[in-house]
């Protein structure tokens, strides 16, 4: 009495106020799975694509009522019947209905919708959680949380080039305690900027979003509030950084522009030597995120082996949570951390699998949300299932982003003392010292 019943999608509303598809499905014993699906707004080029109407006269073009559509009209016909912990069988009927390298006839949208609610409708049959479910046994971890501060780049509308300030509590002793030192230094972090006269209003994913005239001052204040909380930088916490260099690459010129801030321009060598760098050298900062461009693959190569040793060099936009990419970079010896996104890939087989090659070729994995997301909280049992260490779901404001994190404390509490918590600094890079 666990095979597929019903498939059903609507139309919901993302945090950024943006249609998006929740799915539902139900057994023949009564169990159900429900999975908001998240969007980005910080793009790779390379990534699952994403299905929207594009009709003007609906939420500005932005709806998704064609990808429900195909939910509950094609992929609906084709799982019913189907036994549901066949998860891997469930997700390749669907990447053989699409039949396209990258989801554009389904949707990725609508893929990874039925993709994930059938694994909690899984997990609900067996009556255990979802993480239990996922790990099949295997030993779990507490993951760190890479908690967003603030916010510049495509995620707010401010002076700020880089795209998250984050920080990573490597002293807290459990999640718990990891989670309350974070908002302690998010509510200083407010405090400094409104005692500054800058504005203490937010980005997409919760972190303040203040017009500073430089990124460096942006660190600056976040190790301010740091210390205001009453904890050391680069020893209770470190800084955190995704750069999200696509958005500000021109690929034709090959040349990176501080739009946002200096207007100061770089070839890829003068980005890593004249900016990134000093940065390293001057701040506790334990990880970098998409510090080149998507398609600057001798740019990766060359700050790979000037930095490598030093800093988490983390992948997103890179791989996309791409199994292939992630091989070539694995080839090149490019990165030593690969962001994984569900959506990017568009089924939880894929993006399993993918984590995998990561883990066994000594990648670190960091479970992310979306900066448009939804009360969904799967990859915070996700990053407990599959040991991932890591986990970024925003700032701790916008309940979106809180959802996640209150998952992890309840997470915690179930779990008692039978878990490890990821506080080791060598997770990040044996030869990190400040």
């Amino acid at each position: 009495m666990n095979k597929i019943q019903t498939v059903k999608a609507r139309q919901i509303l993302d945090s950024r106020g943006n249609p998006t598809i929740e799915v539902s499905i139900t057994t023949d014993c009564g169990a159900i799975g429900i999975a908001g699906v998240p969007s980005g707004a910080s793009k790779g080029t390379y990534e699952a694509v994403e299905l929207r109407d594009n009709d003007p006269f609906k939420y500005l073009g932005k709806g998704v009522q064609n990808a429900v559509n195909n939910v509950n009209e094609i992929i609906q016909n084709a799982l019913i019947g189907i036994d549901v912990y066949s998860q891997c069988k469930i997700d390749q009927i669907m990447i053989e209905l699409d039949n396209t390298p990258n989801k554009s006839i389904l949707g990725a949208n609508a893929i990874v919708g039925v993709s994930l609610a059938a694994a909690k409708a899984a997990a609900s049959v067996r009556k255990i959680p979802l993480f239990r479910y996922l790990s099949e046994g295997k030993p779990l971890v507490m993951p760190m949380p890479m908690v967003n501060i603030l916010n510049g780049g495509t995620h707010a509308n401010n002076s700020v080039d880089f795209q998250e300030f984050m920080i990573v509590p490597i002293s807290a002793p459990s999640f718990t305690e990891a989670l309350r030192m974070c908002t302690e230094v998010f509510h200083w972090l407010g405090q400094l900027l409104k005692d500054n006269d800058y504005s203490v209003s937010v980005g997409d994913e919760g972190g303040f979003a203040p017009n500073l005239s430089s990124n460096e001052l942006a660190i600056e204040f976040c190790i301010k509030a740091i210390e205001k909380a009453g904890y050391k930088p680069g020893h209770d916490i470190y800084i955190a950084l995704d750069i999200a260099a696509s958005e500000f690459y021109d690929k034709h010129t090959q040349l990176y522009t501080l739009k946002k801030s200096s207007g100061k321009k770089f070839i890829s060598q003068q980005l890593i030597e004249e900016l990134l760098q000093p940065l390293i050298l001057k701040y506790p900062i334990v990880s970098i995120e998409d510090a080149i461009a998507e398609d600057d693959w001798n740019g990766w190569s060359e700050l790979s082996r000037k930095m490598g040793h030093m800093v988490q060099l983390v992948g997103d936009d890179l791989f996309v949570t791409n199994k292939s990419r992630l091989q070539n970079g694995i080839n090149k010896g490019i990165a030593n951390a690969i962001l994984i996104k569900v959506n990017q890939v568009g089924t939880l087989t894929e993006t399993m699998d993918t984590i995998e090659l990561a883990q066994n070729n000594q990648y670190n994995t960091i479970v992310s949300h979306r900066s448009g997301e939804t009360e969904d909280t799967t990859i915070a049992d996700l990053a407990v299932a599959t040991n991932s260490k890591q986990i970024k779901t925003g700032s701790v404001c916008r309940s979106e982003r809180t959802a996640k994190y209150n998952r992890l404390l309840q997470i915690e509490t179930e779990l008692e003392d039978n878990v490890n918590f990821a506080n080791d600094i060598t997770f990040f890079r044996k030869s990190i010292k400040h």
